[in-house]
């Protein structure tokens, strides 16, 4: 799983993903529970188009009776949000996103402590990672909070990230359960962003290992 992760500025973000991202601000990185952007068709418009929202790296669910979660949402397995109370509702409802990222970070534990890596993309290019979003009104203030998490898959038989996280002793190499984000292609943005849950469902796959640049930070 992924708990820091760097987005590109306004400007490449409004280049490489076609999105108005002007008075759009947001950190240089981005943590837990802080501001960060994200891509999601257009709530207003009819047809299809993309927009640019800026919300909490945490998904508020529609039925939390407050916007600061005790427990964390900035990450979700995908093999559980057709069933998992916090994600079912906007995976059904479609509210897919994309988390655009210049890089992320993960531990690598092979030397006996945490290092962390950096991951790029080789080609250079801006990561567009798989996520869910969703719109949650305070209903004492009538304050709009957006939010979004990112989504995971396993990563067990992947030949670079399954190097990464602290492995677990008591559990075979095969069943550590080490997770990955899920980086979508371009040519199958709108596919995930308009799809079906069917159509979106198959693009939830790992990137091979020669999509990525990685590296100790």
């Amino acid at each position: 799983m992924c708990n820091v992760y760097r987005p590109p500025g306004p400007i490449d973000v409004s280049l490489h993903f076609r999105v108005d991202t002007r008075e759009r601000t947001w950190p240089g990185m981005v943590h837990p529970r802080t501001p960060g952007p994200f891509i999601r068709r257009a709530v207003d418009d009819v047809g299809y188009s993309r927009e640019l929202a800026v919300g909490q790296w945490a998904l508020i669910p529609p039925w939390s009776k407050e916007a600061k979660l005790k427990y964390s949402t900035n990450n979700a397995r995908s093999e559980e949000v057709a069933s998992k109370a916090s994600y079912k509702d906007a995976w059904a409802r479609g509210q897919r996103c994309i988390i655009p990222a210049a890089d992320f970070d993960e531990p690598n534990w092979e030397s006996g402590k945490n290092v962390w890596w950096r991951f790029r993309r080789a080609d250079g290019l801006p990561w567009g990672l798989a996520g869910l979003w969703n719109t949650w009104v305070d209903r004492a203030t009538g304050e709009v909070h957006e939010s979004y998490t990112m989504l995971t898959l396993n990563a067990d038989a992947h030949p670079l990230m399954n190097r990464m996280h602290k492995p677990d002793p008591k559990l075979p190499a095969d069943q550590q359960d080490k997770r990955s984000v899920i980086p979508i292609n371009m040519a199958d943005v709108d596919q995930w962003l308009a799809g079906t849950v069917k159509e979106a469902s198959v693009l939830l796959r790992l990137a091979p290992s020669e999509v990525f640049d990685a590296g100790p930070a």
